[in-house]
């Protein structure tokens, strides 16, 4: 079975591949196949494909063709085959396409997407690579390479590939927030919230973006957040019972059990046969001691699925609350054979280790839950009943790696900036390649804008062979937040920083631009905003109200929309419907 996070990433890879390949790349020939063509187009943006397809099927037999303009439409029709999941004609238009006109770059771009619907990720990434060398510029490309490349959990390559798009292409709504994954795969939730705030800046009824930046939320410790982003996706994507099942375990997050059953009860009655949410309901029942309805949860989810490995844990952590530690083990063995790294699964078998008095084994097992999860407030709350210490909250000084009165702390696996002179501030410093930040800079503003502070440290590089990226942090000091932290430098190339009386605009060296108003006497406006570029046919730059981190990642106020737009798919996005 695919995880969430794979099929988020398949979501990605597939959707946002599919590229409109002929825009601006074709050349045009004044005969009946162009004609048909075009036609053809226009029937796949209405969503007519199969008329589509006929249309392009029947400009093909056009023998006047040049050999060029034919690879173009079989390029066409091999993106429609892939939309009406017909993999083998696709790949098969794909290849008489290359043979007649190599030098296309959609071709590739076009194959490797379809590649990677059939789990052949390295072999679509030599297809990204050929499209690339040719159109250094072809922004679907990056973003699909990048997608396959996270697939193959290469999270720090993926993420380089999604800036080169942003940075071509700033406002692509389907790269930021695929670096927004790519940056809670490596571990970076900070980072991720900039990048998934600045996609939902972009379009507000993205729900993938709600989920994602909710997930952020939660490893960054604002539960009550990610809920209401999880609100909003559910808002657009009323009968998606995943989304149900998440903000469930967001509630149990935060020990809101009624509200996570309701969210989990609304999940079955969407899809009845949805183990993951009967899986969910039933721990939760046990959490209340509900046992006849944790049961029967339970049983249902195994009937469906025999290796539901969840709804085991659930009853082994039901019969261990009940006085049956025998019946407990054996079941956690059972669902431990399945799944030996799953987290709930090794959660109650640390529990079960507990309540015998093995603390030495229940230690291992709840640090191995965090391992896995580390957003687990249960494991880590056991940890700090069996040891008298909180380790989520236990810090170890990098010697050397400060600046003035900054100094930089590893607590767990994050590394912080922590000061004296501002003890309610806390600098998240994420790294790449597990490099330790060192701090180099830190500025104070000159009046009226001297409460705003600015601390600089190293990243290390994003690749192998890459240059050293150094970030920035915007501190408000009167407020005592971080307003923001934006890639500042890379090589030569440096952000843009435009400091005035009532504002300040930062462009980072990814293309992206932060404002952050303040108010007369310098105080900080509650919201900061995102600026757009001119897109055509508008009538003017738009600006969109955002938060920009006053703290991290609150939420955007709602903002105007057209009555008559419709939810948008990532791959209507990437087409341009």
């Amino acid at each position: 079975m695919l995880t969430r996070h794979r099929r988020h990433m398949m979501a990605f890879s597939i959707a946002a591949s599919m590229l409109a390949v002929s825009a601006g790349l074709q050349p045009a020939v004044a005969q009946d196949g162009p004609r048909l063509a075009l036609e053809g187009a226009r029937l796949q943006a209405q969503g007519n494909l199969d008329q589509a397809l006929g249309m392009l099927t029947e400009a093909l037999n056009d023998t006047r063709l040049t050999n060029d303009r034919r690879a173009a439409i079989l390029t066409d029709r091999g993106a429609l085959l892939a939309r009406l999941n017909q993999p083998k004609g696709a790949i098969e238009d794909f290849n008489r396409a290359v043979q007649l006109y190599p030098e296309y770059p959609a071709i590739y771009n076009n194959r490797g997407s379809t590649l990677l619907t059939l789990g052949l990720a390295r072999e679509a990434i030599k297809d990204f690579d050929r499209a690339i060398v040719l159109a250094p510029g072809y922004v679907a490309a990056y973003n699909n390479r990048a997608g396959a490349r996270l697939l193959l959990g290469q999270s720090d390559a993926a993420i380089a590939d999604f800036t080169r798009a942003i940075e071509l292409a700033p406002q692509t709504v389907a790269a930021l927030a695929g670096r927004g994954r790519a940056q809670l795969a490596s571990q970076r939730p900070h980072a991720a919230l900039r990048d998934l705030t600045h996609a939902l800046a972009t379009d507000i009824r993205f729900a993938l973006a709600y989920r994602l930046r909710a997930e952020a939320r939660i490893a960054a410790d604002r539960t009550n957040e990610a809920i209401e982003d999880l609100s909003r996706a559910i808002a657009f994507e009323p009968n998606n019972t995943e989304i149900y099942i998440e903000r469930g375990n967001a509630y149990l997050q935060a020990d809101n059990t009624s509200a996570a059953l309701k969210d989990f009860t609304r999940a079955i009655e969407i899809d009845g046969q949805s183990i993951a949410a009967l899986e969910a309901r039933a721990i939760a029942n046990v959490r209340i001691d509900a046992s006849n309805d944790a049961e029967a949860d339970i049983t249902r989810a195994l009937e469906l699925f025999p290796r539901a490995t969840g709804a085991m844990a659930a009853r082994a952590q039901l019969y261990l609350n009940t006085g049956q530690p025998d019946l407990s083990r054996r079941e956690i063995e059972r669902a431990l054979k399945l799944t030996p790294n799953r987290a709930d699964v090794l959660l109650v078998r640390a529990n079960i280790e507990a309540a015998s008095g093995k603390r030495d084994e229940a230690l291992l097992s709840y640090r191995a839950v965090l391992t896995e999860q580390p957003t687990s407030r249960e494991a880590a709350n056991a940890l700090a009943r069996l040891t008298g210490n909180d380790e989520r909250q236990e810090a170890v000084e990098l010697p050397g790696q400060g600046v003035d009165h900054w100094r930089v702390i590893r607590r767990g696996a994050t590394h912080l900036a922590i000061s004296e002179r501002h003890p309610r501030i806390s600098v998240p410093l994420e790294t790449f390649q597990n490099a330790s930040p060192k701090l180099v800079e830190y500025e104070i503003g000159k009046p009226p804008n001297a409460h705003i502070a600015v601390l600089r440290f190293t990243v290390g590089p994003t690749t192998a062979g890459a240059e050293e990226l150094r970030h920035a942090a915007i501190l408000d000091l009167s407020q005592s937040t971080v307003l923001a932290v934006l890639p500042e430098r890379r090589g030569q190339k440096q952000a843009s920083w435009n400091w005035e009386d009532n504002r300040l605009v930062v462009t980072a060296i990814d293309g992206l631009t932060d404002e952050f108003p303040l108010r007369a006497g310098g105080r900080p406006a509650a919201v900061a905003s995102a600026t757009q570029p001119r897109r055509a046919g508008s009538e003017g730059p738009r600006t969109y109200a955002q938060p920009t981190w006053l703290p991290f990642g609150a939420a955007p106020p709602q903002q105007q929309r057209r009555a008559n737009r419709q939810p948008k798919t990532l791959f209507d996005m990437i087409f341009g419907n």
